[in-house]
């Protein structure tokens, strides 16, 4: 039997919805100078340009979709890091949203 119904527009229905996708979380960058970066060795501390309490970016690919802070997992995943969002970016628009 032929299913005559128009096909469903729901986001979460569609096929796409379960496809995974990278997010990369920055935490920050660094620019040291050649010379410097050639004498890193183990236990060298490289100095980011953002502080502990600043919020990270989440990107996808090149584009910036959220920022949020570092958190640590509790309970079994203890020790396990993770984002708690506190902006998100409307990918329609481009607007922040908090």
């Amino acid at each position: 039997m032929a299913n005559d119904s128009p096909p469903s527009t729901d986001a979460s229905e569609s096929p796409f919805t379960h496809v995974p996708i990278e997010v990369t979380v920055t935490v920050g960058k660094a620019r040291p100078l050649v010379k410097d970066l050639l004498n890193l060795g183990e236990q060298a501390i490289l100095p980011l340009d953002k502080r502990i309490e600043d919020p990270v970016d989440l990107y996808i690919g090149d584009r910036l979709i959220a920022r949020g802070e570092l958190q640590e997992l509790e309970g079994d995943q203890a020790g396990q890091l993770s984002v708690r969002l506190t902006e998100v970016v409307d990918l329609k628009s481009g607007a922040t949203k908090a």
